[in-house]
């Protein structure tokens, strides 16, 4: 028997996770408190397609379900777990850690302080809820940059250890301001910590034409930029001589990274453990290298966030739990598990 060439083996893991993704989505659109029957929804769906009509058997109320509340829902979801396990497997390959994840520049600070200071100044009620999500998404970027700012050396970038440093200092920074507003407003607490635990409740499909295109562009960068970091493991002065710029592959990618973590925090809260178990359980079934870990971390983190999601709103239905809480539930046995699996090997 011929064992498979690494081509055929990337291109059949990539089908499975686009099985994965669709399978999780047809399963967020059909359960919840209200069951809608999985042929009828896939009948509806296909009706929904330029020029094609297919009888269904959903009523008006179910079709107001299915196409306004769940479909955006799953929808976000998919995106957002992309966005989250893309930009986590990049973190690690540019800093070839496995401990790194989307947080790691200071963006879960920057984003919690900016809703922080939305809700309690009471503009987050403004806008039509696109004020909260604004206010994140510029936190979570100006850390970000502050970050950047603080690495530098002699105007120059700083390498891996001098980002991370300036991370870890920024994170600190800003969490105590965020902690020292939420001892002024105590009456707000409720409301930032169920933000910071994260949710996918949306208000239709705004949020989704919001992250779609930037899911979209970041995609194709970090796919694209993967062969460069698979490189950039042998060391630098040997990427150099094979005509890779260390310096401007990693500001590319933790700059698009960071971009797509600002976009689904902005949209979804501080949602943990997914861009860091979802790469590492890629990486045990598919290998080390990013051009197949990133892509593929992409669809599988759609389908475990899809999933996730499924079952923060129905375990305790009609009640929703946070969506953080089960990530971190089943995030951090998995995690352990997996460092447990990865000392037994070495």
């Amino acid at each position: 028997m011929v064992p498979p060439r690494p081509r055929d083996l990337t291109v059949g893991l990539v089908a499975l996770g686009v099985v994965a993704a669709i399978g999780a989505a047809l399963a967020g659109l059909v359960s919840g408190p209200v069951t809608i029957p999985a042929g009828d929804v896939v009948a509806a769906l296909i009706d929904r397609l330029p020029f094609v009509s297919v009888e269904h058997g959903l009523s008006t109320t179910s079709t107001t379900i299915l196409f306004d509340i769940r479909a955006p829902r799953v929808i976000l979801g998919l995106a957002v777990g992309a966005l989250l396990a893309g930009s986590g497997a990049s973190y690690q390959g540019v800093f070839r850690n496995p401990l790194a994840d989307p947080y790691l520049l200071g963006v879960a600070a920057g984003a919690g302080l900016g809703a922080t200071l939305a809700i309690v100044t009471g503009t987050a009620r403004l806008g039509a809820g696109f004020v909260l999500p604004a206010a994140a998404f510029a936190g979570a970027i100006l850390a970000v940059l502050a970050t950047a700012g603080l690495s530098l050396r002699r105007g120059r970038p700083g390498g891996p250890a001098a980002l991370i440093l300036a991370g870890v200092a920024v994170a600190a920074l800003l969490a105590a301001v965020q902690t020292y507003l939420l001892q002024r407003h105590a009456d707000s607490l409720r409301v930032v910590y169920g933000w910071l635990l994260g949710r996918l409740s949306t208000v239709g499909w705004a949020e989704v034409r919001i992250v779609l295109p930037i899911l979209v562009v970041s995609a194709a960068v970090l796919i694209l930029a993967a062969g460069a970091i698979d490189v950039l493991a042998v060391g630098d002065e040997e990427a150099t001589t094979l005509g890779i710029r260390p310096g401007l592959t990693r500001a590319l990618v933790l700059a698009v990274a960071s971009l797509a973590t600002a976009t689904a925090v902005s949209v979804s809260g501080l949602i943990g453990f997914v861009g860091l178990i979802v790469p590492h359980g890629v990486r045990l079934i598919a290998g080390t290298r990013n051009r197949r870990v990133i892509p593929l971390s992409m669809l599988l983190g759609a389908a475990f966030l899809t999933l996730t999601d499924l079952v923060a709103r129905t375990v305790q239905a009609p009640a929703e739990l946070p969506i953080g809480v089960i990530t971190a539930f089943v995030g951090a046995p998995a995690f352990l598990l997996i460092l447990r699996s990865q000392q037994a090997r070495a």
